[in-house]
């Protein structure tokens, strides 16, 4: 997932882009790039995640852990620690990494090393965090120097660029499946979205592709990489935003297809023929 963070906290989204354009296997935001986007640990083995600086100028990045939950919206709201439940405290604790902090010069890559530890008669169960890779920004004077001293006091609004993605143990033998309901197109204040309901079963996950075809069409109307349903909810509401002519395009019979990742061979989970409003 990623997030844009301006002043302090508030974040936009990128669902619109993400639905419209390839997988790949990094996220950027601002000149900062992240691979892999997701992380699955088995609970015992470590991994890496790669940091590469893509701006012109040197950055430094300060490398945390939060809690976010997923809404029936399909959003994902940041947890304070202190009404964090069992599992998602459990999994803070589980999930280890190094350095915290660092500083890139240009096109220098960095590996931040995830190491996780499962105590002993943990639950069986998916346990997840988000690792947030944040900018921090240079220290600068508050005072603009080309302008003359008036004996106020001016503030520098410095915006703040960071990407989160989710880090996941899983622990004992899991299984998920997910079923495609209804389908409909809506007019938003963004523009228009094409929209169905994702059902998951099981105690754990899913994440695939969704992929909307029609009979005699040779090419996909719509595609969506990094779909997900997380152990919080057992339904959610997929909102792709749209142009307005492709909107025009998806009302009608339809067949709605939601696939693995790729990485892991593309099987199908779930799919449904559906009449789109």
């Amino acid at each position: 997932m990623l997030k844009f963070i301006k002043g302090l906290r508030p974040c936009v989204a990128a669902a619109f882009a993400a639905a419209l354009l390839p997988a790949a296997p990094a996220a950027a935001q601002g000149d900062l790039l992240v691979a892999p986007t997701r992380v699955i640990l088995d609970g015992s083995r470590g991994t890496e995640v790669v940091l590469n600086n893509i701006g012109a100028e040197p950055a430094t990045y300060r490398i945390s852990l939060e809690i976010k939950r997923m809404t029936a919206a399909g959003g994902l709201d940041e947890i304070a620690e202190a009404d964090a439940s069992e599992a998602e405290k459990a999994a803070l604790g589980m999930i280890a990494f190094s350095p915290r902090r660092v500083t890139l010069p240009p096109n220098q890559p960095q590996v931040i090393r995830v190491g996780v530890r499962v105590p002993e008669g943990t639950p069986p169960g998916e346990y997840r965090a988000h690792m947030l890779f944040r900018a921090v920004p240079d220290a600068v004077a508050a005072t603009d120097p080309a302008k003359p001293a008036s004996g106020g006091v001016s503030i520098a609004l410095t915006p703040i660029y960071g990407i989160t993605i989710p880090v996941i143990v899983r622990v004992g033998d899991l299984g998920a499946d997910a079923t495609i309901g209804e389908a409909w197109v809506s007019t938003t204040a963004d523009g228009p979205a094409f929209n169905f309901d994702l059902a998951r079963t099981g105690n754990r996950s899913v994440y695939g592709d969704i992929e909307v075809t029609r009979a005699g069409v040779a090419e996909p109307l719509l595609v969506a990489r990094g779909i997900a349903v997380y152990p919080e909810v057992a339904e959610r509401t997929v909102s792709l935003r749209v142009p307005p002519e492709l909107a025009a395009k998806l009302t009608g019979p339809v067949r709605i297809r939601y696939a693995e990742d790729r990485e892991i061979g593309g099987g199908t989970i779930d799919e449904a023929e559906r009449v789109v409003k």
